[in-house]
């Protein structure tokens, strides 16, 4: 079986969708029919061009949500308002890279709110909205792996501030019983679930920057609980979680190392590890899953996904620096536990994001090309 190419889940929304999605988001007056049109032809577009670039296991591009961490706030009641988030620590002293930065990947339009009441489950309309339209993509590619983004519970904490719970833990309670149902519906309905997981290593230096280390591994080991609980009845084949620590082009000097978070990462039920592996904080850190697996902690059944490629920059990546850094996950489980990913998504939020759309597809081919390279060495 050859190496299986993948990628983080979000695609650039494009600018006839962008303006529809932060309309919807705000509340504002919008054309519903014009919505759904407009979404299913850019999944359909999404999906043929996964494909024609060799992507083994596509996404929907989460194309019908504003972003990969606010989106639940149309599903789930006690959501509302409108706070900033806190700088991250590494661009904080940075004020003149941060209005660079904000000019060349625009502006981050979406609602910010915080928790203000008793979570619960609302609708999953908008969730059987994606999926109609993800299967009516696929329906011209049959046999055609896909997936699926959901947050998990420990990122809605990180993105919507609790303003109402007594504790972080009572926050969680209730979200794990409010995503259950949207997690079993993606994967009852034929695709994997991909969790979002960056609340394990991005929220260090973002949210939780005013914590110690070791009250940000608590916390994320609550959040991992959460995160096993809430998917208690689905296979851990069928899930897939991705860790990052912030897709933006900082000096990511305050980045929590993954030594401290790997036992925590390695604890939750997805049998697939998604992380970052491209870019120049991080790739080093292929060691760190050497070490985990000459530790015994690395499970037998646990299939690493590396980021191969860096989605924070232009930059197209050599098929053959993509076949090498496969090369070393594959000494570490073998060919056959490791897929080829991306770093991140190359459009998480609507209307922000540095990667040219046409790059993306660049990057997604060479990715491809790499992986048949260490393929045929292997």
């Amino acid at each position: 079986m050859s190496i299986a190419t993948t990628h983080v889940g979000s695609l650039p929304r494009g600018d006839a969708l962008t303006p529809l999605l932060l309309a919807r988001d705000k509340g504002e007056a919008y054309d519903a029919a014009l919505f759904d049109t407009t979404v299913q032809q850019a999944v359909s577009d999404a999906v043929t061009a996964q494909i024609a670039a060799g992507v083994s296991i596509v996404s929907d591009g989460e194309l019908g949500k504003v972003g990969y961490s606010t989106y639940m706030i149309e599903r789930l009641s006690g959501f509302g308002g409108h706070i900033d988030r806190k700088v991250a620590a590494d661009l904080a002293p940075l004020p003149a890279l941060r209005q660079k930065l904000a000019a060349i990947m625009g502006s981050q339009e979406f609602t910010r709110a915080s928790c203000i009441g008793p979570v619960k489950l609302v609708t999953l309309d908008p969730l059987h909205e994606d999926i109609r339209r993800f299967k009516t993509a696929l329906a011209d590619h049959p046999g055609t792996r896909a997936f699926m983004n959901a947050a998990s519970p420990g990122l809605i904490t990180a993105f919507q501030v609790n303003r109402h719970y007594p504790s972080h833990d009572a926050y969680l309670a209730d979200l794990v019983d409010a995503m259950r149902e949207e997690y079993e519906t993606i994967v009852a309905a034929g695709f994997d679930l991909q969790l979002d997981c960056p609340d394990l290593a991005m929220s260090r230096h973002t949210g939780y920057q005013d914590a110690s280390d070791e009250e940000f591994i608590r916390i994320a080991a609550a959040n991992v609980e959460a995160l096993n609980a809430a998917t208690a009845n689905i296979p851990a084949d069928r899930m897939r979680m991705h860790i990052c620590w912030g897709n933006y082009e900082g000096p990511h000097d305050h980045d929590i190392p993954l030594e401290k978070v790997i036992d925590i990462v390695l604890a939750a039920r997805p049998a697939t590890v998604l992380f970052e592996g491209a870019n120049p904080c991080h790739e080093h850190e292929w060691t760190v899953w050497r070490d985990a697996a000459q530790r015994g902690v690395l499970p037998d059944d646990k299939i690493l996904a590396p980021g191969l490629i860096d989605t924070c920059s232009n930059y197209v990546e050599h098929p053959e620096l993509i076949a090498q850094r496969i090369e070393r996950f594959a000494g570490i489980v073998g060919k056959d536990r490791v897929i080829a990913s991306t770093d991140c998504g190359f459009g998480t939020f609507a209307g922000y994001g540095k990667i040219d759309p046409a790059v993306t597809w660049k990057k997604l081919r060479s990715l491809r090309a790499g992986a048949d390279l260490a393929d045929a060495r292997l």
